[in-house]
């Protein structure tokens, strides 16, 4: 058996002293030539040149390195990379100007039923999709710079398109120009940290029936519609900003058919709607900052068992909406702006509860038109009769502890 364990080492020995840098200048198809040369293990280091080529498949574990950052022309017509390998490493490349087409989903860069790729320090220019993982696992996209500038959402693709993949880490990219920023479906155990998705076409960020992942000290900023997170349970959020969200059906957050989920230390500024919540349960709000927003909750009828606890709601127009008279969620302790309540006992808590839902909030939710009188004369009267006679703000929503200072978030 030792002989045996001893003949194993020296092989794999003999192998990683084998492995060599192969050195790729411009030419016809040199790229291509290059792989297919290349064995498990060698490195490719692509000097700094256009390679016009495409369909270049990776069906052995190598890694490509650029030397300032060699361009790989699609021509406008045809895919860039496929990685169907594991252990691929692309690093400094960039790929640009792939095909256009309504039957296939054409990348710059698709990682298929492969795991542990590293795609690092890349840009993917002007590509339908930017980069695709298919039945990828336990790869990492790391610090790439993923950009397209289409029209409209019809004919784009997304920046990072995730479909049936688990284990990924997303960290440190620049997505912007396309349908969707960053789109994951039926992705699992994910972590999705410090990047940028803006001045996407419809959302910054696009995730259903993908569970257990973790969103932390993204920006997601300018985007058609904001972020939209559906059908999917143990989502955490934290430490995001969604900033500069504008648009008729635009929002910071839209969460659909989300379960035991957490949404931590964020901001949402400057936003149409900061969070629509429509049936969801059991999800924390805590530690948010709502400032500058159109809404900041447009909490529906359909959504039970959510707390929001000591969040800040600074110059929102509307900080509370509903459509219904039924309150199934928690608000405690948080900070109103519009608070005029009193503090007798000095504890920094307000003596009376704070009713959040405005009286004109209920009526534009009812009729859209109406919001055309908001801030005249005629609100402030329905505000403050709404106040000595309440009929119309559901009596349950209300935070009975309200904060008296804005909260150290």
């Amino acid at each position: 058996m030792k002989h045996l364990w001893l003949l194993l080492w020296l092989t794999g020995s003999c192998l990683t002293n084998y492995a060599t840098t192969i050195r790729v200048s411009p030419g016809k198809d040199a790229l291509r030539t290059a792989i297919g040369k290349a064995l498990p293990g060698d490195t490719l280091l692509v000097q700094k040149g256009i390679y016009q080529e495409h369909d270049i498949n990776i069906t052995r574990t190598i890694t490509i390195v650029g030397s300032g950052m060699p361009v790989i022309d699609a021509s406008s017509k045809y895919p860039g990379l496929l990685i169907t390998a594991d252990s691929v490493v692309i690093q400094g490349i960039q790929v640009q100007r792939t095909g256009r087409s309504s039957i296939s989903d054409i990348a710059g860069i698709r990682i298929s039923n492969a795991k542990n790729v590293v795609l690092r320090n890349n840009r993917i220019l002007d590509c339908t999709y930017g980069i695709y993982l298919q039945n990828a696992h336990n790869c990492t996209i790391l610090n790439n710079i993923v950009h397209t500038g289409i029209k409209n959402e019809i004919n784009g693709g997304n920046g990072i398109h995730a479909w049936k993949c688990d284990r990924l880490q997303i960290s440190g990219n620049n997505v912007s120009g396309h349908r969707d920023g960053i789109y994951f479906e039926f992705v699992t155990d994910s972590k999705i940290d410090n990047n940028i998705s803006y001045t996407n076409q419809r959302y910054g960020l696009h995730f259903m029936f993908s569970h257990q992942n973790s969103y932390t000290k993204n920006t997601f900023r300018e985007n058609g519609a904001g972020v939209a997170v559906m059908y999917t349970r143990g989502v955490t959020m934290y430490d995001n900003t969604f900033v500069q969200n504008w648009g008729d059906a635009s929002y910071g957050l839209l969460l659909k058919e989300i379960t035991d989920s957490k949404i931590e230390h964020n901001r949402f500024i400057k936003n149409t709607i900061a969070i629509h919540m429509e049936g969801t349960t059991r999800v924390d709000v805590l530690h948010n900052l709502f400032q500058d927003n159109g809404w900041a909750l447009r909490v529906m009828a359909s959504s039970s068992g959510s707390r929001f606890t000591e969040n800040n709601f600074i110059s929102n127009s509307f900080d509370v909406v509903t459509n219904g008279t039924l309150m199934l969620n928690e608000f405690h302790r948080n900070y109103w702006d519009k608070y005029d309540g009193y503090d007798l006992d000095r504890d920094h808590i307000g003596d009376v509860p704070h009713y959040p839902v405005s009286v004109y909030a209920v009526i534009s939710e009812k009729i859209p038109a109406a919001m055309i009188l908001y801030r005249s004369f005629l609100t402030g009267i329905m505000e403050q009769v709404e106040k000595v006679m309440p009929s119309m703000i559901p009596d349950q929503l209300k935070d009975d502890s309200p904060m008296m200072k804005k909260i150290e978030l």
